[in-house]
């Protein structure tokens, strides 16, 4: 029976959205895609990653987003 609270004892189940926003084109030099910022090894990968290892890339593509404001 439930409570309404959040399971934080298993967070690698949740489900993680992707970050894509359907902008798929890669930069010039096939780095990575100029939508999401992944690579094209962490696009293919996304599909087989845990919940946790979403998540770190997504704190990863947020690193890169910022350093590539600068």
């Amino acid at each position: 029976m439930t409570d309404g609270t959040p399971d934080t004892a298993a967070p690698n189940t949740a489900i993680v959205p992707s970050p894509c926003i359907s902008v798929c084109k890669l930069t010039a030099d096939r780095a990575y895609c100029i939508g999401c910022l992944r690579t094209l090894e962490e696009i293919r990968g996304w599909k087989h990653m845990d919940a946790g290892q979403k998540r770190a890339l997504l704190a990863d593509l947020e690193n890169r987003q910022a350093a590539a404001a600068e």
